[in-house]
């Protein structure tokens, strides 16, 4: 699990870069996010949270 990166891996923020790293197949907000579960008409799991990060 060291080398691995989920779809967060190339995004600017630095919020969801912390979490590019996570188990999780994370994905950032946008058609990509909903294209998979509307295929395999599956719930969405959506995380809205906020850091303070300097």
């Amino acid at each position: 699990m060291e080398n691995y990166a989920n779809n967060l891996i190339n995004e600017k923020s630095p919020y969801l870069l912390q979490h590019a790293k996570d188990p999780v197949k994370w994905y950032p907000w946008g058609d990509d996010a909903f294209e998979r579960p509307r295929k395999e008409n599956k719930p969405i799991f959506l995380s809205i949270s906020t850091s303070n990060l300097d």
